[in-house]
């Protein structure tokens, strides 16, 4: 393993925790409606937890409405019942073939809870980087251990992985910002 090496998997495994991130504020609610909101939710389809999306045409109705419509008949009960019971607040009702699934406005009281579960999955995204940063440093120090780096290299290694962190902590804080935006915005 050579420094290079270090630093370009360290700067994988920081772009999977950005990419982490995104998919994570992707299932906080705003106030409008969009088809990702239940892109998390499983349903029970013949004994096996299926993603709702692979069982049913998921669309958007209208700005604040869901409409979820199941490819086989019989699926339509378990399709609502796993909306009904995911953790997103959502009380979808079946109309025919569809199911209307309403997203309620926000109250302001909400929309505050929400701004803190944006930050503390920006918390966790930023740990998990220092955390990447602290493995990194771990590496370099067992090459210089090694004898395979100089302390020199190491130390201006170091400092490129300082570098990378500070670019992905500051990407961690505009993804936040933008949502944070989102989420108060009524």
């Amino acid at each position: 393993m050579s420094v290079a090496d270090v630093k370009k998997n360290t700067d994988q495994k920081m772009q999977k925790s950005i990419e982490t991130l995104k998919n994570d504020l992707a299932k906080v609610r705003t106030g409008r409606a969009h088809v990702g909101m239940l892109d998390h939710v499983q349903v029970d389809y013949y004994g096996t937890p299926t993603h709702i999306n692979q069982v049913a045409n998921v669309t958007l109705l209208d700005a604040r409405t869901i409409g979820v419509q199941p490819w086989e008949k019989k699926m339509i009960a378990t399709v609502e019942k796993a909306i009904r019971e995911s953790d997103l607040g959502l009380n979808p009702s079946t109309q025919g073939d569809v199911i209307r699934v309403p997203t309620p406005a926000l109250t302001e009281e909400r929309r505050k809870e929400m701004v803190k579960l944006v930050k503390t999955e920006a918390e966790d995204a930023k740990i998990a980087i220092r955390n990447i940063r602290r493995d990194a440093n771990e590496g370099l120090k067992k090459l210089l251990k090694d004898k395979t780096i100089s302390e020199d290299d190491e130390r201006r290694a170091q400092d490129d992985v300082q570098k990378l962190t500070d670019k992905f902590v500051a990407e961690v804080d505009k993804l936040v910002a933008e949502k944070e935006k989102e989420v108060l915005t009524v």
